[in-house]
């Protein structure tokens, strides 16, 4: 079981269910009203840690620098949304639902190790007197009549000690032992970011058979009859036959035809690479904050009535 003392050590550290895998980070530890013990810590869970989830802490375990609780981690994701009252209390309803829900039997909540000795009406009795001043509506409560439990946020555990005269454990937090100042608490969002895969690029190489042109010039022969008059430079040749005899004379005629062949030539080398883009992107959350704010209650003697309330404003 966790103690008061290990709460400021696993507060926004990281909680593992019982297979071993990442819930999410420890936010707030819920005391009981009674005995001052850790009875719930809250999650942060879901994207950006959007969801903050309830699971019992009793039987969990501090493990060097997390929390390991006996919950699968659907399990705790799924748990009830519960709404906390603005003193930081769960009420009789949420807890008997969340305890519903864990499959935890309310009545071996009552009967902590250490108290089953203890005659009825009084087992939680002695620690609420043990735990400081409380007054009436206090009192009520740590006899068991309310079951509620007070959120120790982040301060630390012993701040528990002293309720004073209001009465109400979970308003105990905010003050120390043997001080009269109030300490006030606000949450604070942080914003992180997930990578995600949002599609698939590739390359692909197919081909295509496309009709090209190309004009190359061509040679070819063609007969030309050429007659020259005889003259003394020719008579010679002329005269060397006969005067009459049929003859003929053959020419062979050439032209020249484009031939085409293709060869492969690599022309380019194309890859992909990929480059990141920045934008900004505005994310909205609801954060809780506590204000404090004086009352004074005169005496009839003094002539004056009412409260004195200061403007509020933020702090």
């Amino acid at each position: 079981m966790i103690t008061r003392e290990e709460i400021s050590i696993l507060l926004d550290h990281p909680v593992y269910d019982g297979d071993g895998n990442k819930v999410g980070d420890a936010k707030h530890v819920f005391l009981d009203d009674a005995s001052g013990r850790p009875e719930w810590v809250t999650v942060k869970t879901g994207m950006f840690g959007s969801n903050e989830s309830f699971v019992p802490i009793r039987d969990a375990a501090l493990v060097k620098d997390h929390l390991e609780v006996p919950y699968r981690k659907d399990k705790i994701k799924d748990a009830p949304n519960v709404d906390i009252d603005a003193g930081g209390h769960l009420s009789v309803e949420e807890e008997h639902r969340l305890y519903d829900y864990y499959g935890i039997d309310w009545g071996s909540v009552l009967t902590e190790p250490g108290e089953r000795d203890r005659s009825p009406g009084m087992g939680t009795a002695g620690t609420a007197g043990a735990a400081g001043a409380a007054g009436t509506a206090g009192a009520a409560g740590a006899a068991g009549t309310t079951g509620r439990r007070g959120d120790t946020s982040r301060t630390a555990p012993g701040a528990a000690g002293t309720a004073g005269t209001a009465g109400r454990r979970g308003e105990a937090r905010t003050r120390g032992p043997g001080d009269d100042a109030m300490t006030r608490s606000e949450e604070r969002m942080h914003v992180g970011v997930e990578r995600h895969q949002t599609g698939r690029a590739r390359l692909r190489k197919y081909v295509v058979t496309e009709e090209v042109q190309q004009t190359v010039p061509v040679r070819h022969e063609e007969v030309r009859v050429e007659r020259e008059p005889i003259t003394d430079a020719n008579r010679g040749e002329a005269m060397s036959g006969p005067a009459f005899k049929e003859d003929e004379h053959e020419v062979t005629l050439y032209e020249e035809r484009p031939v085409v062949e293709t060869e492969a030539v690599p022309v380019e080398r194309v890859r992909m690479t990929t480059e990141e883009k920045t934008a900004d992107e505005t994310v909205r959350g609801r954060v809780r904050k506590e204000r404090i704010e004086a009352e004074t209650e005169m005496d009839e003697e003094s002539g004056r009535r009412g409260r004195d309330v200061p403007k509020r404003g933020r702090e």
